[in-house]
C-alpha cells in the first residue's frame, strides 16, 4: 500500500501505486492516477484530470493539474500528463489543457523544474529540459527537448522553442526560438550553443555547420536574412542539423508575429 501521512487528504477514488510515498500536509483529488515512485514530500497538491509517470519528486507548495488560467474554461475535464522522473520543485504550477488548445498539457520525462516555474495550460514540454527559478510558460508554449532556460525568462502564448535551445536569464521570448541556438535579451538569437551541444556529444563537423549557418543569418550577415535563408538547398545533401533549423525558421516565416502556432489558431 502507499506511504500516506496521516496529515494528508487523498480522495479514495485516487489511483496511487504501492510505493507512493505522500508526506503531511498533501491533497490528491478524485481523478489523479500516480504511478510508480513517485515522492511527495509535503504540501504538495495533484487536482483535476491528470496522470503522473514513474518516478517523480513533488516538492513543497507546488499546485499541479489545477484549472487553467483561461476566462473560457468552464469546467471541462480537460487533462494533464507529466513523464517520468522529474523534479518539480517548490512552488511549481503545472495547469491542465482547454478545450480548443487540445484538452491536454503534457510534461516529459527527465526534467527539472526549478522554484516557481510556472508551465501554463496546453503546453508541450520536452524531455530532459531545464526551466531555472520563476521562468513563466504562457499556455500553447511548445518546447523541445534538451533546452535550458534560465531564471525569470518570459514565454510569449503560442510560441515555439527548439531543442537545444539555451535562453539566457530574464530573456523576453515572443518569437519562435530555432534550435541550437543561444538567445537573450528580446528575441536576440547570440551565438550556436556550441558547449551544450558538445556535452550532449554532438561533433565538430556538426558543429561547424551549425556555426556557420549562424554566422550567416544572424551575426555577420551580408543580405536580408529572407534572402540568405531561402538560398539553403535542403535537397543535396546538407548536414541534418542545418537542414532541421532552416526547415524550423521558413516554417516560423508562415506565422503571425514570429510564432508559427499563432497562425493555426483559426483553424
Amino acid at each position: 500500500m502507499p506511504t500516506i501521512s496521516p496529515l494528508s487528504v487523498v480522495d479514495p477514488k485516487a489511483r496511487l501505486a504501492d510505493d507512493v510515498e505522500v508526506g503531511p500536509f498533501c491533497t490528491i483529488g478524485p481523478d489523479v492516477t500516480v504511478g510508480a515512485g513517485n515522492k511527495l514530500i509535503s504540501h504538495v497538491v495533484l487536482t483535476g484530470h491528470t496522470v503522473i509517470g514513474k518516478g517523480n519528486t513533488f516538492h513543497p507548495h507546488c499546485v499541479v493539474g489545477n484549472w487553467p488560467q483561461d476566462l473560457k474554461y468552464k469546467g471541462a475535464p480537460t487533462r494533464l500528463e507529466v513523464g517520468e522522473n522529474n523534479q518539480i520543485r517548490e512552488a511549481v504550477t503545472i495547469h491542465a489543457g482547454t478545450e480548443k488548445g487540445g484538452g491536454i498539457t503534457r510534461v516529459g520525462s527527465n526534467n527539472l523544474l526549478m522554484v516557481n516555474a510556472h508551465i501554463g495550460h496546453d503546453v508541450q514540454l520536452g524531455n530532459r529540459c531545464i526551466i531555472a527559478n520563476n521562468v513563466m510558460f504562457a499556455g500553447h508554449v511548445i518546447c523541445g527537448d534538451n533546452v535550458a532556460i534560465m531564471g525569470g525568462v518570459g514565454v510569449h502564448h503560442f510560441v515555439s522553442i527548439g531543442d537545444y535551445a539555451y535562453i539566457a536569464g530574464y530573456a523576453r521570448i515572443h518569437h519562435d526560438i530555432p534550435p541550437f541556438v543561444k538567445v537573450g535579451d528580446a528575441d536576440k538569437i547570440r551565438a550556436l550553443n556550441a558547449v551544450g551541444l558538445r556535452r550532449a556529444g554532438f561533433g565538430d563537423g556538426d558543429i561547424d555547420a551549425l556555426e556557420e549557418v549562424i554566422r550567416k543569418l544572424f551575426v555577420n550577415k551580408e543580405k536580408a536574412f529572407s534572402v540568405t535563408l531561402s538560398e539553403f538547398d535542403l535537397q543535396n545533401g546538407i548536414n541534418p542539423h542545418v537542414k532541421k533549423m532552416v526547415e524550423f525558421l521558413r516554417r516560423r516565416d508562415t506565422g503571425v508575429n514570429g510564432r508559427y502556432l499563432e497562425s493555426l489558431r483559426a483553424r
